[in-house]
């Protein structure tokens, strides 16, 4: 074994890497990045044949993925939570095919929404497919459950989902690692009526899940993965954790009077089994759980009613936000530890704001001056390090709702009536899932104005390169049905400002579909191209 100090994600990276892993696809975000960053750093280092490449969304990366367990050999795919959403329709068909090389899809969380709009929890994805989920706690089982998963994705010719958190994913720790499997080809699946979503195939295939469910169970009942530990001198109370909340119980734990009977789940589905032999042992059960009341809610029919429950669901722990050593100490009864505060005042708050320099300050500013002088307008935003044109002293954005949504938004809000619609949008995120939109607005020549802000990457997330070069979005607007007459594109500097303002307002007043494209490079790629030219 070697030991080697690591990121949570890039303690997943290795995992597959020293599994065997052939190709790995992924959709930048936070905090899911590392995982394909690292792995492609590994093979600028090493001789290797694996494959690391980024994808325009979600649903395409999983989609390949999917192809290369087809073509028998073991894939990686990656994305923050939200992206499940995106990749959800061939996710969930894809529990009804018989998975041939393993796939493991990585799942990063993001508890306390630092760099997301959500908090959802994806164990319920994986039980909403009705597939295995990895849940690890610390960085070696990181690693440990991700070779894990591989083989148990072949045993059970199945997606597996491993499911991390930030604090984990962006932390960091040594782990062992042992010697790396060579890449396996399995061959291409034998049988090609598992892998059809035909309805007639499918029901036999959608029965043929439900019976492994039973599989699923057995598995997770002896997982070490899933450990029970009984005190049968106290009985008060018991103790379920899963993920990170298992390390903020232990951390607490030696505080209390008595050790008390303890039950690690990081397998789903639950391990019913050991649930009710902790259930039997003790007068109530406290759920230390990271994210959703998962567990918390599915002891419905588990355990006896006369258990009492505590955790989420009654105030225990708060519903929301991340756990922490803190609110996991109040909620075993113990008392708060004494804070120490530092000498001097509150410090002033430093709200997120785009980088000076940045293209869409110029962008926005000319922007806000052209709306300035209509009436009525709409201005819908999008994901992506614009969004922060929503905030002073820009505040140009009034809506924010998920990759892609501004363009189909803006066209439901002219369609509605209302009058100078424009949606903003990234080039990383209008590759992402905003084309199928712009086709709608152009197939009925939709009154907005969509203004397409390309800096020449994937800034928000690190710098990672984008899909298509400016010249080729070009291409694909027009191919996307737009007039050419009404495609223009700008260069936004601020000796160009009054020409990008006069255009600007021109296209809004136009009535009709028109597409501006705002052409600029981040500041950070200016630099990072300064730097490799040095």
């Amino acid at each position: 074994m070697s030991e080697i100090l690591v990121l949570g994600d890039e303690a997943l990276a290795l995992g597959s890497i020293d599994a065997g892993l052939a190709v790995a696809y992924g959709y930048p975000g936070t905090p899911s990045t590392e995982i394909i960053e690292y792995i492609q750093g590994y093979i600028k280092s090493n001789e290797t044949e694996i494959i690391a490449r980024w994808c325009s969304n979600e649903k395409t990366a999983y989609e390949g993925s999917v192809g290369v367990s087809y073509a028998g050999k073991r894939t990686l795919v990656t994305m923050k939570h939200v992206g499940l959403n995106v990749a959800a329709d061939a996710f969930m068909n894809s529990a009804l095919i018989k998975i041939n090389g393993g796939l493991v899809l990585a799942v990063a969380d993001d508890p306390g929404m630092h760099s997301s709009q959500n908090e959802q929890d994806s164990r319920y994805f994986a039980d909403f497919a009705g597939i295995p989920c990895l849940e690890p706690r610390n960085h070696q089982e990181a690693y440990d459950m991700t070779m894990e998963a591989y083989r148990i994705s072949e045993l059970f010719n199945i997606p597996v989902m491993i499911k991390l958190v930030t604090r984990l994913s962006h932390s960091r720790s040594v782990i062992k690692r042992v010697e790396t499997l060579p890449i396996t080809d399995l061959g291409k699946a034998a049988d090609k009526l598992k892998w059809m979503a035909l309805p007639s195939l499918s029901r036999t295939n959608w029965k043929d899940l439900i019976e492994k469910q039973k599989e699923f169970i057995e598995y997770s009942e002896k997982s070490d993965f899933n450990k029970l530990t009984l005190n049968s001198s106290y009985v008060e109370t018991g103790i379920i954790t899963t993920g990170l909340g298992s390390n903020y119980y232990l951390e607490n734990a030696e505080d209390l009077e008595s050790s008390l009977s303890h039950l690690h789940i990081g397998v789903y589905p639950v391990p019913v089994d050991k649930i009710r032999k902790l259930a039997a042992s003790v007068e109530s059960i406290i759920i230390i759980e990271e994210g959703y009341p998962f567990v918390e809610r599915m002891l419905n029919g588990i355990i006896n009613e006369a258990i009492k429950v505590h955790g989420k669901l009654d105030g225990t722990l708060p519903s929301s936000g991340e756990l922490n050593p803190d609110n996991v100490r109040t909620a075993i009864g113990l008392k708060p530890r004494e804070k120490q505060t530092g000498a001097g005042g509150d410090l002033p708050g430093r709200p997120p704001q785009l980088c000076a320099g940045c293209p869409h300050t110029d962008a926005f500013k000319a922007l806000n001056e052209a709306i300035a002088g209509f009436s009525e307008s709409i201005v819908t935003g999008d994901i992506g390090c614009y969004a922060l044109g929503a905030l002073p002293p820009h505040s140009a954005i009034e809506t924010l709702l998920c990759m892609g949504a501004s363009i189909g938004m803006a066209r439901g809000a002219s369609e509605a009536g209302r009058k100078h619609v424009v949606a903003s949008i990234g080039d990383g995120t209008f590759m992402h899932s905003g084309i199928t939109a712009l086709i709608d607005a152009a197939s009925t020549n939709t009154d907005m104005t969509l203004i397409i802000m390309d800096n020449s990457t994937t800034a928000m997330t690190g710098m990672q390169d984008t899909i298509m070069t400016s010249p080729m979005i070009k291409n694909l607007v027009i191919a996307c049905g737009v007039d050419p007459e009404h495609l223009k594109e700008l260069k936004v500097l601020p000796k160009n400002h009054e020409e990008n303002f006069r255009i600007i307002k021109e296209e809004i007043e136009y009535e009709g579909l028109s597409v501006i494209i705002t052409l600029r490079e981040c500041i950070h790629v200016v630099g990072k191209i300064r730097g490799e030219l040095k």
